[in-house]
């Protein structure tokens, strides 16, 4: 068996034992250790410490745990339910005014906490209920709060961005500029959608009763002012500083990390152990995403000393490929692994053996960057790995089916592939404000 084909094997062997349940860090490197021992011999040795170190004192993953603590402290400061209000007053008017006050909810909370799982989990205890006392659909209901709740993911400023940007060796800042309007575009895709759903079929988000429209102005401010524009404010101090320069991300993801705490504050819920919750999850989160790299480069390296990438490129090349039916291939491929996997698996495992391959095709990695956070939002959507269904599930009423969260994602799953056309057939929706503020 020749060093490629075994390289191959590895790549195998890295699914089955990642679908098997073993920790896909720890996975990583073992198996980075024991074919790269074959390969190399005791050099492998040094070489992990070498990764290790290069990890850890890498500038770009410094903004890791500082956003995740920003994330943390918002949730803590128990914004949610004032946000979700002021909005859902904001919007009363509107068809399935609860519907769209819920997504611009999540964009909003998802944005500034970039946790899938809190921001589900939190919308499906405060708006979920309020929908289906309302009488909007069930199933409508449950499909608004996951595909809302995997906003974060896309939209600025993101984890998953600052992992791929380190991953590709592209400027974070460039990627945050790129990602905003495809993240606000598919956004509004939703939007649009349970709008136009409601004027089609009103009996799946009613009108609220009159008695709820009726409320001063006043009020609607007032509420606007005390929950919407402050976590707006924060966020858009943070993206502003990265955006215009005035802030490297992990000095803008510091400012958001304090002004995070000054908000929990404001709200008097900042105390020691929330504080101390916060900074434990932010510790234990920020590991794994150390470890993942570490594993992610060791078992990169060995991949590319057995040669491996060769003969995925020599596939690929004999494929005689054009440049968009490269994309669409590789887009499949990770909606594909989207199935079974995680995104984190998914952008330190599989991502890297596309990056080698961009310049044959002359594909601008910021471009497949975006292209590959809108498709990630899949891997919370499809199942049998549909994280974002199984939180809401954990705490949906019992009226609520795994089936009927399932199948009122589905709609949802399309506006992401009409965003990706649009992004295929206008790509310069992801280059207009890098060009604008960077040219």
């Amino acid at each position: 068996m020749s060093e490629p084909q075994i390289g191959i094997m590895m790549l195998g062997m890295l699914v089955i034992l990642i679908m098997l349940g073993f920790p896909i860090a720890f996975t990583l490197i073992a198996m980075g250790i024991g074919f790269g021992y074959f390969a190399i011999g005791d050099i492998i040795f040094p070489l992990l410490v070498q990764r290790a170190y290069g990890v850890m004192s890498n500038d770009v993953l410094i903004a890791v745990p500082l956003f995740l603590f920003m994330g943390y402290m918002v949730e803590r400061a128990n914004i949610l339910d004032r946000l979700f209000s002021s909005l859902q007053l904001a919007a009363r008017g509107m068809p399935a005014s609860l519907a769209v006050a819920s997504l611009i909810t999540c964009a909003l909370f998802a944005t500034a906490t970039g946790i899938v799982g809190a921001v589900v989990t939190l919308m499906g205890l405060l708006a979920l209920p309020a929908m289906l006392n309302a009488g909007y659909d069930k199933r409508m209901s449950s499909g608004v709060i996951c595909a809302g709740g995997c906003l974060g993911i896309l939209i600025p400023p993101s984890i998953m961005l600052i992992l791929y940007g380190a991953m590709a060796g592209v400027s974070v800042v460039r990627l945050y500029a790129a990602a905003l309007i495809p993240g606000l575009l598919l956004a509004g895709l939703y939007i649009l959608y349970v709008m136009g759903r409601a004027m089609v079929n009103p009996k799946v988000a009613p009108k609220l009763p009159p008695e709820s429209l009726d409320v001063p102005l006043k009020e609607v401010y007032w509420g606007l002012l005390t929950s919407f524009i402050p976590l707006f404010v924060l966020i858009m101090a943070v993206l502003g500083a990265i955006l215009f320069g005035l802030a490297t991300p992990h000095e803008a993801a510091g400012i958001g990390a304090l002004g995070a705490i000054v908000l929990a504050a404001a709200y008097r819920q900042l105390t020691f152990a929330r504080l101390r919750e916060a900074v434990f999850l932010t510790a234990r989160t920020s590991a794994m995403v150390c470890w993942l790299f570490v594993g992610s480069w060791i078992f990169s390296s060995v991949f590319s000393l057995l040669d491996g990438h060769s003969l995925i490129e020599h596939w690929i090349s004999g494929l005689s490929l054009t440049p968009l039916q490269f994309l669409l291939l590789a887009q499949l491929m990770i909606f594909l692994l989207g199935w079974p996997l995680e995104w984190t698996e998914i952008i330190i495992i599989f991502v890297p053996i596309f990056l080698p391959l961009l310049h044959m095709f002359g594909i601008d990695p910021l471009f497949f960057g975006v292209l590959v956070a809108l498709n990630i939002q899949t891997s919370f959507l499809t199942p049998p790995m549909a994280m974002s269904a199984f939180y809401l599930k954990g705490i949906a009423p019992k009226g609520i089916q795994l089936g009927d969260i399932f199948i009122g994602i589905a709609p949802f799953l399309l506006m992401v592939f009409v965003a990706m056309f649009i992004l295929y057939m206008v790509p310069g929706i992801v280059f207009w404000l890098p060009g604008v503020l960077y040219n």
